[in-house]
């Protein structure tokens, strides 16, 4: 696990981002009592990017091979992450054991790092978010980097919306929603089977989750979901119907799903494990993990990988 002093690498696959709330980002990481090492090259930028797309994709492969850098988070969301999914070197970032910390469009980068076995991959803050984000955010943050991997752990819904009871459990993935829909038809198409979906998102009308979500079923991404958690979707305009929406898509699959998770681009966005197995139970309205036994494990021995 991350202890006091350890260095995360700072990298911007996404947008380029506003410098001053950049570097107050900056010192609430060192105030949680991390290293941020921030390469020059990430306030390059190009129109909305953060640099042309091969600087982009060299500064996050480096972070990877980098053995002084514990972990690896990004500075924002936005667009771009998409655009260098296909000249990222996998064979080589697949070896590693890192964390690797982000949310929004970093997703497309997510759903692809969960599938190395020695990944510990987090859909929490960007450096950006953490300024205004609520104590909890952090506390979230630092507690599944330090001492999340030490027992069972998880969190509960403070206003759960039960849009299906039940109990599930499978492996945790997904995201923000608009970029697991931008990733259909790539091969990088995501696909639930067996898994606990968890989908956010911010500034979308209902009627486009809803083509959104219908695409993805029609593509074949949640044959064989086990259940479905959903975060925040902030300025959505109408939460009620967006859940309607939620519980109607996924109904023929007669599965949990349990909505008002405080994850996602909210004032509070709680950090979540991807890529390990959780148990959904909506009677307890909870989300709850066992990082012991994973590859969380060989943070918690103090072996970083490279």
């Amino acid at each position: 696990m991350l202890k006091h002093g350890d260095t995360i690498g700072i990298c911007a696959p996404s947008g380029s981002f506003d410098n001053k709330l950049f570097e107050k980002g900056l010192d609430v990481l060192r105030e949680m009592g991390f290293n941020p090492s921030v390469p020059k090259d990430i306030y390059q930028t190009k129109r909305y990017l953060a640099g042309n797309d091969a600087l982009r994709a060299e500064v996050v492969t480096n972070f990877f091979v980098d053995k002084n850098v514990k972990a690896i988070m990004c500075a924002r969301g936005g667009f771009g992450a998409i655009r260098i999914l296909d000249i990222l070197d996998w064979e080589l970032i697949g070896k590693s054991s890192k964390v690797f910390i982000g949310f929004s469009d970093i997703t497309a980068l997510l759903m692809n790092l969960t599938k190395f076995p020695l990944m510990k991959v987090i859909h929490g803050p960007n450096i950006t978010s953490l300024v205004k984000t609520e104590q909890k955010t952090k506390d979230s943050l630092y507690e599944l980097l330090t001492i999340g991997s030490t027992a069972t752990s998880g969190l509960r819904v403070k206003a759960p919306v039960i849009l299906s009871k039940g109990f599930c459990k499978g492996r945790l993935l997904g995201g923000n929603l608009a970029t697991l829909n931008h990733l259909v038809g790539t091969r990088y198409q995501p696909e639930f089977k067996d898994c606990v979906l968890f989908i956010e998102d911010t500034g979308e009308s209902p009627y486009k989750i809803d083509r959104m979500l219908t695409q993805m079923k029609m593509a074949g991404c949640f044959k064989g979901i086990k259940g479905v958690v959903a975060g925040s979707f902030k300025d959505c305009e109408n939460m009620g119907m967006v859940q309607e929406i939620i519980k109607e898509t996924f109904d023929e699959y007669q599965l949990p799903i349990l909505a008002g998770i405080e994850s996602g681009h909210g004032r509070v966005n709680l950090s979540l494990p991807l890529g390990v197995e959780v148990k959904m139970d909506t009677g307890k309205s909870s989300v709850e993990w066992n990082l012991e036994g994973t590859a969380w494990n060989i943070m918690k021995n103090g072996n970083h990988g490279k």
